[in-house]
């Protein structure tokens, strides 16, 4: 079989690439910057969805819920530039540095997002979909530290994708609720309730939004590691573990 020529394959790189960025940094801003503009209160008002969920919870949910937002958010802005390779090439230290910024904003959204998991909008489902998710963003990113610390980049790289794919849940999450509330919208018409259609929509996400995120990072890992983990980083690598 005919493989792809090399061409092809960075014009299918670079539109994957731009699109993975454009979404990511659109939702990025969409999703936090109405919590940073007004109260929860005031969103909650005109929203059938997650304001309204957490308007009434005690001070520590809601300030576990504002880290999560804004550095959930911060992870979702940068993310996306670490995996252009001509970025990497070109100006390593800020991949460097970025990668400095990613990690903690992931921790600060993490964890709080543990402890939101169990009072989530989607009941039991919501709690081991969001929980997981959690769990896995923080343990990936993690290794991915790790395996930069140690100079194994192939690792590193191994890692990020799937850490990558995680932080996407972001922007999957909100895709799937609305393509699940348009459907919704669509077959029950006049009889269509937001509330109601979110609702359904929020209890089948916890899973949607990341499992099959992980499923492509994982074909994409695998099919690398069939390729003899060919790159063109260069003299990339040396900078990217530099002290």
């Amino acid at each position: 079989m005919n493989q792809p020529a090399p061409a092809a394959v960075d014009r299918r790189r670079t539109w994957s690439l731009t699109a993975l960025t454009l979404l990511s940094v659109t939702v990025a801003a969409v999703a936090v910057t109405p919590y940073l503009a007004t109260t929860l209160a005031e969103l909650a008002a005109d929203d059938a969805g997650l304001a309204a969920g957490y308007v009434d919870r005690p001070v520590g949910v809601l300030v576990a819920f504002y880290l999560h937002v804004v550095a959930g958010g911060i992870a979702l802005l940068l993310s996306p530039w670490q995996l252009w390779p001509g970025l990497r090439r070109r100006h390593p230290r800020l991949h460097r540095w970025t990668g400095r910024a990613i990690l903690p904003a992931v921790a600060v959204a993490g964890l709080p997002g543990l402890v939101l998991a169990p009072g989530n909008q989607a009941g039991t489902v919501g709690t081991l979909g969001f929980g997981a998710l959690g769990v896995l963003w923080l343990w990936t990113s993690w290794l991915g530290f790790a395996a930069i610390r140690r100079h194994d980049v192939e690792a590193h790289r191994t890692w990020m994708t799937r850490a990558f794919a995680l932080t996407f849940a972001a922007v999957t999450l909100r895709v799937w609720t609305g393509v699940l509330v348009g459907a919704q919208e669509l077959a029950l018409g006049d009889s269509f309730d937001a509330g109601t259609a979110f609702d359904r929509a929020y209890a089948l996400v916890p899973f949607l939004c990341w499992v099959p995120n992980l499923a492509v990072a994982e074909w994409l890992v695998r099919r690398r590691r069939r390729q003899g983990g060919r790159g063109h980083e260069g003299p990339v690598r040396e900078a990217l573990v530099a002290p």
